[in-house]
């Protein structure tokens, strides 16, 4: 159920199916010069929907801001403050529950160290004020780690290279605007720069030239396998502490 698209009567009745949402949390954010800058928010939402098909589930709309610190000085990147992300994630999750929903899975697209720490401080935060609830915190980037590494060629890929050009080209490769040169940053471990594009100029971790809509088929499925396995336990969890 795409909350987005229901009705208020809808809404009320999807409560009868199910009390979990899915909330995914994107960013906008270069992703070199062949990728839209929503990649983030895309490959988090398109999984959301697609878990929803196969379970019972409310999929919330994205979030498409997200804190994005190595990327800040490349053209187009809006980030917001790991204090605004924790406050959206709070104030999201309190509304919801007010609503009647228990489960809150937060799925990110989005895996900068700072963004996935804050929220898990957020949700940390929230089974501390409300014992009623059950959250899950979990980037694509964890879900695939393992399986999805038989699938790529290119050792540490990461950002905008055969992973995401993959996913993009198999999703909405309308949005794909050529590829982009294999390209591997180095920032000076321990210092703080300001102008991180000076060591990163093309926006690019990995390798797009190795990316196929196949791959990226292939990687969106694993995805979606994984997420509902997720959201199954999660709600295993619930149903144990109510039972």
């Amino acid at each position: 159920m795409i909350v987005e698209e229901l009705t208020m009567t809808e809404f009320e009745a999807g409560l009868e199916r199910t009390r979990t949402v899915l909330l995914p949390f994107g960013s906008v954010e270069e992703h070199g010069p062949h990728l839209p800058l929503s990649t983030d928010t895309l490959e988090a939402y398109e999984v959301c929907k697609k878990a929803s098909q196969r379970l019972p589930l409310f999929v919330a709309p994205p979030i498409h801001y997200g804190n994005c610190r190595s990327t800040a000085c490349h053209p187009g990147t809006i980030s917001i403050s790991t204090a605004t992300l924790k406050a959206l994630f709070i104030d999201i999750v309190t509304s919801l529950r007010s609503h009647g929903l228990r489960c809150f899975v937060a799925l990110t697209g989005h895996a900068g160290g700072a963004h996935r720490m804050a929220l898990q401080d957020a949700g940390e935060e929230l089974i501390g004020r409300f014992d009623d609830i059950f959250i899950a915190v979990v980037s694509e980037f964890d879900l695939a780690r393992e399986e999805g590494r038989g699938l790529i060629e290119t050792a540490g890929d990461s950002h905008a290279g055969e992973i995401e050009t993959s996913r993009i080209l198999h999703s909405h490769p309308q949005l794909v605007k050529g590829s982009a040169p294999r390209e591997f940053p180095f920032f000076p471990t321990g210092i703080l720069v300001r102008n991180k594009r000076h060591y990163w100029p093309g926006g690019v971790w990995g390798d797009p030239g190795k990316a196929t809509a196949e791959k990226g088929a292939r990687l969106e499925e694993l995805l979606v396998s994984k997420l509902v396995a997720l959201v199954r336990e999660l709600e295993r969890e619930s149903s144990s502490a109510t039972d």
